[in-house]
């Protein structure tokens, strides 16, 4: 298999399905910036943590490749037949939602409560878990515009939504780990 393809030369991409558009529509900036999102934790997977978050790295990175092809999906070309000729995609479903929610749970129950917003930083592993949330809310932003304009899963959303928070508390979970200092954000008060 060639890696290019040249089908893409003059600014336009296929969907899945055969559907032709340009490639700064909004379902390509949607899970285009979804892969980005996957590279993003594929850099936090690299990072010395330990083995449990890395299998629950890789399930998420799966899944994104998932939701990603979801996105990819225009809803005209979703009851395409399958078979052993088709290639079949599994969705993000309420189990994907679910298991984000026991692994939040999970970290929760050994962190102190949240009293004032948290500065990103304090450790390199730390500071690439922002990121990825940062990136994971632009894709949920992109997502829902391209809700109203296209019908698609609202699983999606909800997935996005909670892997944000997964990123979230991984970034607290994190900090402690590596003995790093939660910074809270306490505004200045006028003079």
């Amino acid at each position: 298999m060639k890696i290019y393809t040249k089908s893409g030369d003059k600014g336009e991409t296929s969907l899945f399905g055969g559907t032709r558009v340009p490639k700064h529509h909004l379902r390509i900036e949607a899970y285009g910036t979804v892969d980005e999102l996957n590279s993003f934790i594929g850099l936090i997977r690299d990072q010395q943590i330990d083995k449990h978050k890395i299998r629950i790295l890789i399930k998420i990175q799966t899944d994104l490749f998932t939701l990603g092809a979801m996105l990819a999906t225009p809803p005209e070309k979703e009851k395409l037949k399958t078979g052993k000729d088709r290639l079949y995609i599994t969705k993000i479903n309420e189990e994907s939602v679910d298991f984000l929610e026991d692994e939040i749970d999970a970290m929760n129950e050994t962190l102190a409560p949240m009293t004032h917003f948290v500065l990103p930083g304090g450790h390199t592993t730390v500071s690439f878990c922002h990121i990825a949330r940062c990136v994971c809310r632009r894709a949920e932003r992109l997502t829902s515009q391209l809700s109203e304009e296209s019908a698609i899963d609202g699983q999606i959303l909800v997935y996005l939504n909670r892997l944000s928070d997964y990123l979230f508390v991984l970034a607290r979970k994190l900090t402690i780990e590596n003995r790093a200092q939660e910074i809270p954000w306490i505004p200045e008060k006028k003079k």
